[in-house]
Protein backbone atom coordinates (compact mmCIF):
# COMPACT_ATOMS: atom_id res chain seq x y z
CA UNK A 1 0.00 0.00 0.00
CA UNK A 2 2.97 2.63 0.91
CA UNK A 3 4.51 1.37 -2.46
CA UNK A 4 1.54 2.22 -4.28
CA UNK A 5 1.30 5.90 -2.31
CA UNK A 6 4.56 6.62 -3.50
CA UNK A 7 4.47 5.71 -6.97
CA UNK A 8 1.14 7.80 -7.19
CA UNK A 9 2.57 11.12 -5.82
CA UNK A 10 5.70 10.43 -7.91
CA UNK A 11 3.32 10.41 -10.89
CA UNK A 12 1.54 13.40 -9.59
CA UNK A 13 4.53 15.15 -9.17
CA UNK A 14 6.09 14.11 -12.38
CA UNK A 15 2.28 15.32 -14.11
CA UNK A 16 3.08 18.99 -12.62
CA UNK A 17 6.34 19.23 -13.58
CA UNK A 18 5.80 18.91 -17.24
CA UNK A 19 2.37 20.71 -17.18
CA UNK A 20 4.26 23.55 -15.32
CA UNK A 21 3.16 26.17 -17.60
CA UNK A 22 -0.14 25.33 -17.63
CA UNK A 23 -0.90 25.06 -14.05
CA UNK A 24 1.20 28.45 -13.82
CA UNK A 25 -1.28 30.01 -16.43
CA UNK A 26 -4.30 28.71 -14.83
CA UNK A 27 -2.90 29.65 -11.12
CA UNK A 28 -3.08 32.90 -12.53
CA UNK A 29 -6.66 32.97 -14.12
CA UNK A 30 -7.97 31.47 -11.37
CA UNK A 31 -6.78 34.55 -8.84
CA UNK A 32 -7.72 36.71 -11.27
CA UNK A 33 -11.43 35.51 -11.31
CA UNK A 34 -10.76 35.94 -7.32
CA UNK A 35 -9.89 39.64 -7.78
CA UNK A 36 -12.41 40.11 -10.18
CA UNK A 37 -14.60 38.97 -7.65
CA UNK A 38 -13.56 41.07 -4.52
CA UNK A 39 -13.21 44.15 -6.60
CA UNK A 40 -16.76 44.23 -7.75
CA UNK A 41 -17.88 43.08 -4.60
CA UNK A 42 -16.30 45.85 -2.52
CA UNK A 43 -14.53 48.28 -5.29
CA UNK A 44 -16.95 49.01 -8.05
CA UNK A 45 -19.37 51.32 -7.76
CA UNK A 46 -21.02 52.75 -10.87
CA UNK A 47 -21.66 56.74 -10.10
CA UNK A 48 -24.94 56.22 -12.34
CA UNK A 49 -24.43 60.26 -13.96
CA UNK A 50 -24.12 60.92 -17.09
CA UNK A 51 -20.78 61.21 -18.94
CA UNK A 52 -19.35 59.82 -15.46
CA UNK A 53 -20.60 56.13 -16.32
CA UNK A 54 -19.02 55.40 -19.70
CA UNK A 55 -15.67 56.62 -18.53
CA UNK A 56 -15.96 54.86 -14.93
CA UNK A 57 -17.09 51.44 -16.79
CA UNK A 58 -14.46 51.55 -19.39
CA UNK A 59 -11.47 51.99 -17.11
CA UNK A 60 -13.14 49.55 -14.21
CA UNK A 61 -12.85 46.79 -17.40
CA UNK A 62 -9.52 48.63 -19.02
CA UNK A 63 -7.44 49.78 -16.57
CA UNK A 64 -6.83 46.58 -14.28
CA UNK A 65 -6.74 44.95 -17.67
CA UNK A 66 -3.27 46.63 -18.55
CA UNK A 67 -1.68 46.67 -15.15
CA UNK A 68 -1.90 43.35 -14.92
CA UNK A 69 -0.61 42.91 -18.51
CA UNK A 70 2.45 45.04 -17.60
CA UNK A 71 3.03 42.77 -14.53
CA UNK A 72 3.01 40.09 -16.42
CA UNK A 73 5.53 41.73 -18.71
CA UNK A 74 7.70 42.74 -15.52
CA UNK A 75 7.70 39.35 -14.25
CA UNK A 76 8.36 37.03 -17.51
CA UNK A 77 11.94 36.60 -17.86
CA UNK A 78 11.99 36.57 -21.46
CA UNK A 79 11.17 39.90 -21.31
CA UNK A 80 14.82 40.59 -19.35
CA UNK A 81 16.36 37.95 -21.22
CA UNK A 82 15.54 40.19 -24.97
CA UNK A 83 16.48 43.51 -23.22
CA UNK A 84 19.93 41.97 -22.62
CA UNK A 85 19.77 40.09 -25.95
CA UNK A 86 19.17 44.10 -27.06
CA UNK A 87 21.91 45.80 -24.52
CA UNK A 88 24.99 43.56 -24.86
CA UNK A 89 24.79 41.82 -28.55
CA UNK A 90 22.17 44.53 -30.04
CA UNK A 91 20.40 41.66 -31.53
CA UNK A 92 22.99 41.57 -34.44
CA UNK A 93 22.75 37.40 -34.33
CA UNK A 94 19.14 37.36 -33.66
CA UNK A 95 16.69 37.26 -36.51
CA UNK A 96 13.31 38.86 -36.72
CA UNK A 97 11.47 35.67 -36.72
CA UNK A 98 13.20 34.45 -33.20
CA UNK A 99 12.33 37.87 -31.50
CA UNK A 100 8.88 38.19 -32.91
CA UNK A 101 8.36 34.45 -31.45
CA UNK A 102 10.00 35.61 -27.97
CA UNK A 103 7.84 38.72 -28.02
CA UNK A 104 4.85 37.02 -28.67
CA UNK A 105 5.38 34.53 -25.81
CA UNK A 106 6.50 37.17 -23.41
CA UNK A 107 2.90 39.25 -24.88
CA UNK A 108 1.24 35.34 -24.69
CA UNK A 109 2.18 35.30 -20.89
CA UNK A 110 1.09 38.05 -19.97
CA UNK A 111 -2.24 38.28 -21.52
CA UNK A 112 -3.57 35.53 -19.34
CA UNK A 113 -4.43 37.78 -16.47
CA UNK A 114 -5.97 41.06 -18.40
CA UNK A 115 -8.01 38.57 -21.06
CA UNK A 116 -9.55 36.25 -18.00
CA UNK A 117 -10.00 40.19 -16.52
CA UNK A 118 -11.77 41.04 -19.16
CA UNK A 119 -13.90 37.96 -19.48
CA UNK A 120 -15.07 37.44 -16.17
CA UNK A 121 -15.87 41.56 -16.59
CA UNK A 122 -18.06 41.24 -19.55
CA UNK A 123 -19.57 37.79 -18.78
CA UNK A 124 -20.41 39.43 -15.04
CA UNK A 125 -21.80 42.64 -17.66
CA UNK A 126 -21.85 45.28 -14.79
CA UNK A 127 -19.34 47.44 -16.06
CA UNK A 128 -21.10 47.07 -19.51
CA UNK A 129 -24.45 48.06 -18.12
CA UNK A 130 -23.04 51.20 -16.27
CA UNK A 131 -21.08 51.92 -19.10
CA UNK A 132 -23.83 51.97 -21.65
CA UNK A 133 -26.58 52.61 -19.80
CA UNK A 134 -27.42 55.65 -21.32
CA UNK A 135 -27.05 55.13 -24.48
CA UNK A 136 -29.28 53.29 -25.19
CA UNK A 137 -31.82 54.18 -27.71
CA UNK A 138 -35.08 55.29 -25.60
CA UNK A 139 -37.65 55.03 -28.80
CA UNK A 140 -36.48 51.18 -28.65
CA UNK A 141 -37.46 50.93 -25.57
CA UNK A 142 -41.26 49.81 -25.26
CA UNK A 143 -43.46 48.04 -21.90
CA UNK A 144 -46.95 47.20 -23.16
CA UNK A 145 -48.44 49.93 -24.82
CA UNK A 146 -46.05 52.36 -22.96
CA UNK A 147 -43.09 53.77 -24.55
CA UNK A 148 -40.35 55.22 -22.82
CA UNK A 149 -40.70 59.19 -22.10
CA UNK A 150 -37.91 61.43 -23.65
CA UNK A 151 -37.99 63.86 -21.45
CA UNK A 152 -34.32 63.31 -20.08
CA UNK A 153 -33.92 60.07 -21.09
CA UNK A 154 -30.07 60.53 -20.79
CA UNK A 155 -30.14 61.39 -17.22
CA UNK A 156 -32.38 58.53 -15.99
CA UNK A 157 -31.08 55.83 -18.11
CA UNK A 158 -27.79 56.96 -16.74
CA UNK A 159 -29.21 56.40 -13.18
CA UNK A 160 -30.68 52.85 -13.73
CA UNK A 161 -27.50 50.90 -12.93
CA UNK A 162 -27.84 51.57 -9.35
CA UNK A 163 -31.80 50.87 -9.52
CA UNK A 164 -32.00 54.62 -9.62
CA UNK A 165 -35.16 56.42 -11.76
CA UNK A 166 -38.44 56.86 -11.38
CA UNK A 167 -40.74 53.90 -9.97
CA UNK A 168 -43.31 54.03 -13.18
CA UNK A 169 -40.26 53.09 -15.40
CA UNK A 170 -38.89 49.91 -13.02
CA UNK A 171 -39.55 47.94 -16.23
CA UNK A 172 -37.49 50.01 -18.61
CA UNK A 173 -34.94 49.56 -16.09
CA UNK A 174 -35.04 45.67 -16.10
CA UNK A 175 -35.10 45.66 -19.87
CA UNK A 176 -32.10 47.88 -20.43
CA UNK A 177 -30.00 45.93 -18.25
CA UNK A 178 -31.26 42.49 -19.70
CA UNK A 179 -30.21 44.24 -23.15
CA UNK A 180 -27.12 45.38 -21.79
CA UNK A 181 -25.97 42.30 -20.21
CA UNK A 182 -27.15 39.99 -23.18
CA UNK A 183 -24.67 42.24 -25.16
CA UNK A 184 -21.86 42.22 -22.37
CA UNK A 185 -22.15 37.83 -22.38
CA UNK A 186 -21.77 37.67 -26.16
CA UNK A 187 -18.81 39.91 -26.47
CA UNK A 188 -17.52 37.67 -23.09
CA UNK A 189 -18.30 34.35 -24.77
CA UNK A 190 -16.86 35.70 -28.50
CA UNK A 191 -13.32 36.77 -26.83
CA UNK A 192 -13.63 33.11 -25.36
CA UNK A 193 -13.70 31.48 -28.38
CA UNK A 194 -11.00 33.54 -30.21
CA UNK A 195 -8.87 33.38 -27.51
CA UNK A 196 -9.12 29.61 -27.08
CA UNK A 197 -8.74 29.45 -31.71
CA UNK A 198 -5.86 31.44 -31.33
CA UNK A 199 -4.30 29.44 -28.85
CA UNK A 200 -4.96 26.08 -30.82
CA UNK A 201 -3.31 27.76 -33.33
CA UNK A 202 -0.45 28.66 -31.70
CA UNK A 203 0.27 25.69 -30.41
CA UNK A 204 0.27 23.67 -33.55
CA UNK A 205 2.30 26.42 -35.51
CA UNK A 206 4.45 26.04 -32.70
CA UNK A 207 5.43 22.66 -33.03
CA UNK A 208 5.24 22.40 -36.92
CA UNK A 209 7.65 25.00 -37.14
CA UNK A 210 10.27 23.33 -34.57
CA UNK A 211 13.59 22.11 -35.52
CA UNK A 212 12.87 19.46 -32.85
CA UNK A 213 10.53 16.05 -32.50
CA UNK A 214 7.76 16.60 -29.71
CA UNK A 215 10.30 14.20 -27.07
CA UNK A 216 13.35 15.89 -27.52
CA UNK A 217 11.29 19.27 -27.51
CA UNK A 218 10.46 18.13 -24.30
CA UNK A 219 13.48 16.84 -22.77
CA UNK A 220 14.86 20.76 -23.68
CA UNK A 221 12.13 22.31 -21.16
CA UNK A 222 13.04 19.61 -18.88
CA UNK A 223 16.39 20.57 -19.27
CA UNK A 224 16.17 24.55 -18.88
CA UNK A 225 13.79 24.11 -15.70
CA UNK A 226 16.67 21.86 -13.85
CA UNK A 227 19.22 24.12 -15.27
CA UNK A 228 17.28 27.13 -14.49
CA UNK A 229 16.44 25.46 -10.47
CA UNK A 230 20.28 24.30 -10.21
CA UNK A 231 21.76 27.95 -11.40
CA UNK A 232 19.44 29.49 -8.92
CA UNK A 233 20.04 27.54 -5.89
CA UNK A 234 23.84 27.83 -6.59
CA UNK A 235 23.97 30.88 -6.97
CA UNK A 236 22.34 31.49 -3.62
CA UNK A 237 25.07 29.28 -1.73
CA UNK A 238 27.79 31.29 -3.75
CA UNK A 239 26.45 34.25 -2.73
CA UNK A 240 25.85 33.48 0.88
CA UNK A 241 29.47 31.60 1.13
CA UNK A 242 31.01 34.69 -0.40
CA UNK A 243 29.51 37.12 1.49
CA UNK A 244 30.93 35.45 4.63
CA UNK A 245 34.23 34.89 3.37
CA UNK A 246 34.43 39.21 2.47
CA UNK A 247 32.50 39.57 6.04
CA UNK A 248 35.07 37.12 7.57
CA UNK A 249 38.17 39.43 5.60
CA UNK A 250 36.62 42.76 7.36
CA UNK A 251 35.95 41.83 11.00
CA UNK A 252 38.49 39.16 11.44
CA UNK A 253 35.25 36.78 12.04
CA UNK A 254 31.63 36.05 11.25
CA UNK A 255 28.73 34.71 13.29
CA UNK A 256 27.71 31.67 10.66
CA UNK A 257 24.40 29.28 11.51
CA UNK A 258 24.92 25.62 11.69
CA UNK A 259 23.70 25.51 8.22
CA UNK A 260 25.71 28.36 7.18
CA UNK A 261 29.05 26.85 8.58
CA UNK A 262 28.29 23.71 7.11
CA UNK A 263 27.79 25.76 3.57
CA UNK A 264 31.06 27.27 3.95
CA UNK A 265 32.85 24.35 4.82
CA UNK A 266 31.59 22.17 1.99
CA UNK A 267 31.78 24.81 -0.73
CA UNK A 268 35.06 26.80 -0.79
CA UNK A 269 34.53 29.74 -2.96
CA UNK A 270 38.03 31.21 -3.99
CA UNK A 271 36.60 34.53 -6.87
CA UNK A 272 33.88 35.64 -8.48
CA UNK A 273 33.09 35.15 -12.26
CA UNK A 274 34.02 38.20 -14.60
CA UNK A 275 30.74 40.28 -16.39
CA UNK A 276 31.56 38.86 -19.86
CA UNK A 277 31.27 35.15 -18.10
CA UNK A 278 27.59 36.61 -16.88
CA UNK A 279 26.97 38.06 -20.19
CA UNK A 280 28.02 34.84 -22.19
CA UNK A 281 24.80 33.08 -20.34
CA UNK A 282 22.47 35.83 -20.89
CA UNK A 283 20.19 36.48 -23.39
CA UNK A 284 17.64 35.19 -26.19
CA UNK A 285 18.60 31.72 -27.04
CA UNK A 286 17.81 30.32 -30.52
CA UNK A 287 18.41 26.14 -30.62
CA UNK A 288 22.08 25.29 -32.09
CA UNK A 289 24.27 22.42 -32.87
CA UNK A 290 27.85 21.48 -32.69
CA UNK A 291 28.65 18.99 -34.89
CA UNK A 292 25.40 17.57 -35.03
CA UNK A 293 25.26 17.22 -31.21
CA UNK A 294 22.80 19.83 -29.27
CA UNK A 295 23.56 23.14 -27.10
CA UNK A 296 20.34 23.69 -25.10
CA UNK A 297 21.25 26.85 -23.54
CA UNK A 298 23.80 29.60 -23.42
CA UNK A 299 25.19 28.14 -20.28
CA UNK A 300 25.62 24.58 -22.02
CA UNK A 301 27.54 26.57 -25.12
CA UNK A 302 29.37 28.35 -22.41
CA UNK A 303 30.59 25.49 -20.69
CA UNK A 304 31.94 24.18 -24.22
CA UNK A 305 34.10 26.09 -24.75
CA UNK A 306 32.35 27.14 -27.68
CA UNK A 307 31.80 30.86 -29.78
CA UNK A 308 28.66 31.70 -32.02
CA UNK A 309 31.07 31.10 -35.02
CA UNK A 310 31.35 27.31 -34.28
CA UNK A 311 27.64 26.06 -34.11
CA UNK A 312 24.88 26.04 -36.37
CA UNK A 313 21.62 27.81 -35.82
CA UNK A 314 18.76 25.76 -37.02
CA UNK A 315 15.04 27.00 -37.79
CA UNK A 316 14.13 29.27 -34.72
CA UNK A 317 12.90 27.58 -31.82
CA UNK A 318 13.57 29.66 -28.68
CA UNK A 319 15.13 28.74 -25.45
CA UNK A 320 14.00 29.93 -21.70
CA UNK A 321 16.06 32.08 -19.67
CA UNK A 322 19.48 31.38 -19.92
Amino acid sequence: MAALIAENFRFLSLFFKSKDVMIFNGLVALGTVGSQELFSVVAFHCPCSPARNYLYGLTAIGVPALALFLIGVILNNHTWNLVAECQYRRAKNCSAAPNFLLLSSILGRAAVAPVTWSVISLLRGEAYVCALSEFVDPSSLTAGDKGFPSAHATEVLARFPCGGGPANLSSFREEVSRRLKYESQLFGWLLIGVVAILVFLTKCLKHYCSPLSYRQEAYWAQYRTNEDQLFQRTAEVHSRVLAANNVRRFFGFVALNKDDEELVAKFPVEGTQPRPQWNAITGVYLYRENQGLPLYSRLHKWAQGLTGLQVRTTTPSLGGAC
